[in-house]
Order: C-alpha cells, then sequence, then structure tokens
C-alpha cells in the first residue's frame, strides 16, 4: 500500500451534487416554482461568492447570508432558514458516485480515510449519516469549521495536524477540482489524484500526480 491515508473532496467526487433540484424541492416547501431562469440568477450571484471565498476575501457566513438574501425578503425568511432548508434538501436528494460505495468497502481497513471539503459541516453530517458512512471516515475536515477554504494551504496543514503528521508523500487528496483539490493538494505536498469525469485538460500551472476518469479506476492508482 502506498497510501496511509486517502483523502477525498465531497461535492462530485463522492456526492452528486444537484443544486438546482435541491433549490427547488426547499422553495417548493415555501410554496414557490422555482425555474431554470431562477437557477440562473442564483447561480450568477453565488458562483461569485464561492470565488470569493476561495480567495479568502469572505467567510462562510457571509455566502451563506449572501445567496439567499433576495430570497429571504422575498418570501418574508431568514436567510438562516432557507440555508438549513437547503441543506436538508441537498442531503434528502444527494446520491453516491458511480463506484464510490464499492470504493470505500475495498479501502475500509486498508488505509485511513478522510474528506477535506469546501463545504458547510450541517450538509456533510446529513449525508454521510443518510448514507451510512460516518463511521467510514477517521477525519472530516469542513472549511466552514477550519475557516479557510481550498486550495489555501492552512486547510491542509489543519487536516495534516488532525490526522497526525503522517509523511506527506503518504498521503493521497483525490478530487474533481484541479485547483482548489489538486493544486491544494500538491503545493502543500501531499500526492494528488484528479478525477477528471469530464476529461476536460489540466491547467497549466498545475501539477496533478495521477489522473482518473472515475472511481473505480482509483483501486489501480492505490493498490499498483
Amino acid at each position: 500500500m502506498k497510501f496511509d491515508w486517502i483523502l477525498f473532496d465531497a461535492d462530485e467526487t463522492l456526492f452528486h451534487f444537484d443544486a438546482f433540484t435541491g433549490l427547488k424541492k426547499m422553495f417548493s416547501a415555501f410554496g414557490v416554482e422555482f425555474t431554470p431562469e431562477d437557477f440562473k440568477q442564483y447561480q450568477a450571484q453565488n458562483q461569485q461568492l464561492w470565488r470569493d471565498y476561495q480567495d479568502g476575501k469572505l467567510d462562510a457566513a457571509t455566502l451563506k447570508h449572501r445567496r439567499f438574501t433576495t430570497w429571504a425578503a422575498r418570501l418574508g425568511q431568514t436567510t438562516e432558514a432557507l440555508n438549513l432548508g437547503f441543506f436538508q434538501a441537498m442531503a434528502e436528494i444527494s446520491t453516491l458516485l458511480p463506484g464510490a460505495r464499492a470504493l470505500l468497502e475495498q479501502l475500509r481497513g486498508q488505509a485511513q480515510l478522510g474528506i477535506i471539503t469546501n463545504g458547510f459541516i450541517d450538509l456533510q453530517s446529513h449525508r454521510l449519516e443518510k448514507h451510512g458512512l460516518t463511521d467510514y471516515f477517521a477525519q472530516v475536515t469542513v472549511s466552514e469549521q477550519v475557516g479557510v477554504a481550498k486550495p489555501d494551504p492552512a486547510i491542509f496543514a489543519y487536516t495534516h495536524q488532525q490526522i497526525g503528521y503522517p509523511e506527506k508523500s503518504r498521503v493521497l487528496m483525490v478530487g474533481d477540482n484541479p485547483v482548489a483539490d489538486i493544486q491544494g493538494g500538491h503545493q502543500y505536498g501531499f500526492t494528488t489524484c484528479w478525477l477528471n469525469t469530464a476529461q476536460q485538460s489540466i491547467p497549466e500551472h498545475v501539477v496533478c500526480h495521477y489522473e482518473i476518469q472515475s472511481l473505480t479506476e482509483l483501486s489501480a492508482v492505490i493498490f499498483a
């Protein structure tokens, strides 16, 4: 076994993240028919907020508040209530990527498993519980809890400390985002594996040790 720890990103690495369906489900509870046009407007703001969050320009609380400010005013709700409803809806509709459960079953007991995600504590705990995966992961690092987001080296350093400072090269960071997961992990010193399901070209400045197109290919990387 080449690695002592396998660290996974969560969204679109282990779990599908269907924000439109989640938002439709959440807003239906408030009597709103959430349309594709509504989603387009939401995403225009939300994606910029996430870029600012990953760049350290705003914190998790500000992101959660700003993305639902307009809708909260329209519905006479708090942004907290809308966020909670969204997290619950996303947990309820969440599904695992193909091969994820079989892979985790195979790795369990062979290496220590962890998660590093740019996300929110409530959503991660709800999803892990729903899929019966809570006990699979010895470490779950959520950016909201740490106060910084990938690719900031501080979130990798925090995780490294929490797992007892194993040799960095024996920690494999697996994720779908070439900047947040792969560049961030590599710059900290971890070995990296890019889950490139869309077969994109890797950005020039990003160093990637391994590349796979599905989770079913990860075993070959780990056990080679």
